[in-house]
């Protein structure tokens, strides 16, 4: 799929004229990168001993996508929970489990991590949902409780923002490839807020012939355009909390390695120095002509290659003509320590631009650190994965509200769209929790903290139930217990 060719489809048919296209040229560059492979960089040409060119490829650690893989590991896992406070709403949206309901349907958590990846390497991502069954009647659509919610998970070069407000996208097109029936179809839909401030979605199906596209017809069950009747996107965007210093990003993020690239070459190169110093550093042997024999195809034969072990001596004292010894050995230094040291100081300068901090990436794991240490190494880390959170959160709420609101206007589900939703992020991989517990633990003795919000904190208790637990009987000398309180 080419983009440039959606974009101008976009300038010429909808009128959107001052759409920018050049920012796609970096997100490809990104994704290139976060494959392992960009070309340019990684592929150069040798000249041989016979003037022949010999095409070569750079070893590479491909430290991009681990980069990324680690920020959604930090960022989205297992045990980051959605918090909605209405029953019937979180049932809804979760299951009795947490593990079904919309989510769960959608392979959420699995999808979500992947896309939080991708996200950090394109610099934008958007959980899309659309609504499979739907019925509408003019524009206007039909309560249906047949209907159900799937979410897409798309990236950077799958986004075209139309219009961006305050930094923030509130038009969009979502371009995706579809293939049906074994053939490829362009899948356009654009999310538009109308001047009523409610959204109006407009789905075209096209192929793409010599760059341009052909209409097609839209596939059974899929609308052409309706009005949801609310101003709620039904989209949400994600994309790493860095400020973009890149012009013409029309309202995309960044990628998180974007002002890294020169360090992910660094550890490319010193990579790629120790694995040619490996494949080079074999021993040598060098042989005296007069110690190769020859079958009868002229084919030489080297002592290795026969199973003899006795040979006659050549010369005086292991001497030939020229003065050189028969047979002669060559070692070359493998630098295993330089190389190691090199590849470690570029993973450290790596790991300090993708905001990881300085040491994430560490190849002494027999050194053992103490807690303080282990926090003040964590500390750049704790901050940007603080920072990061902000976006998540926002975009996980807005994804919540969104599938309560089609499950209310749409399914006629009994739920409430407007209930009190959080995020509760799992953050002991960066965090020392237990001294975290600790340090929480002295402030209620020092009576800096209330025993209920300790609870509250420790037992993810609410306040009610946390304030009925703790009572007024409890003595200070019960507070030196983590159980007790």
């Amino acid at each position: 799929m080419n983009i440039n060719t959606v974009i101008e489809y976009l300038k010429k048919e909808l009128g959107y004229e001052d759409l920018p296209s050049s920012y796609y040229t970096h997100i490809a560059e990104w994704v290139a990168w976060w494959k392992g492979y960009h070309k340019p960089f990684h592929h150069f040409v040798e000249r041989g001993s016979d003037n022949r060119l010999i095409d070569r490829e750079l070893y590479s650690l491909k430290m991009a996508k681990k980069v990324c893989e680690d920020w959604a590991s930090i960022l989205l896992n297992e045990k980051t929970e959605i918090v909605i406070e209405d029953k019937k709403s979180n049932v809804f949206v979760q299951g009795e489990d947490g593990l079904g309901g919309v989510l769960g349907a959608n392979d959420f958590w699995e999808q979500g991590n992947a896309l939080i990846e991708k996200t950090f390497a394109t610099g934008t991502g958007a959980f899309v949902l659309r609504i499979d069954g739907m019925r509408v009647s003019g524009e206007r659509i039909i309560k249906d409780k047949d209907a159900s919610i799937r979410i897409e998970y798309l990236t950077a070069n799958h986004i075209i923002p139309l219009s961006v407000q305050q930094g923030k996208i509130v038009d969009v097109a979502f371009v995706s490839e579809v293939l049906r029936r074994g053939k490829n179809y362009i899948y356009i839909e654009t999310h538009i807020l109308n001047d009523k401030n409610e959204y109006e979605i407009t789905n075209r199906y096209f192929r793409e012939d010599e760059g341009k596209l052909i209409p097609e017809p839209l596939p059974e069950g899929v609308i052409e355009s309706f009005v949801t009747g609310s101003n709620i996107p039904l989209f949400s965007i994600i994309y790493p909390n860095i400020v973009n210093n890149i012009d013409g990003s029309n309202g995309l993020g960044i990628s998180i390695f974007a002002n890294a690239i020169d360090n992910l070459k660094g550890v490319d190169l010193a990579y790629n120095n120790f694995n040619r110093d490996l494949k080079l550093g074999g021993k040598k042997v060098f042989l005296n002509r007069s110690l190769v024999q020859y079958d009868e195809n002229g084919n030489a034969i080297t002592p290795d290659d026969v199973a003899q072990q006795l040979f006659l001596q050549v010369g005086d004292e292991g001497m030939v003509e020229n003065g050189s010894k028969p047979i002669q050995e060559y070692n070359p230094l493998l630098r295993i320590q330089e190389n190691k040291d090199a590849i470690q100081a570029q993973l450290d300068y790596l790991s300090f631009k993708c905001g990881l901090g300085t040491k994430h990436y560490q190849f002494n794991a027999g050194t053992v650190v103490t807690a303080t240490q282990y926090m003040g190494d964590k500390q750049e880390l704790v901050q940007n994965a603080a920072k990061h959170y902000i976006v998540i959160e926002r975009a996980l709420i807005s994804l919540v509200r969104a599938i309560l609101w089609i499950g209310k206007e749409v399914i006629g589900a009994t739920v409430k769209p407007d209930t009190k939703i959080a995020v509760k992020f799992e953050d002991s991989y960066i965090i020392d929790k237990e001294s975290e517990r600790q340090r929480d633990l002295q402030e209620v003795r020092d009576g800096l903290m209330q025993k209920w919000e300790y609870r509250m904190k420790w037992y993810g208790e609410d306040e009610e139930k946390a304030k009925m637990m703790v009572g007024a009987e409890l003595s200070d000398d019960e507070l030196m217990g983590f159980g007790d309180i």
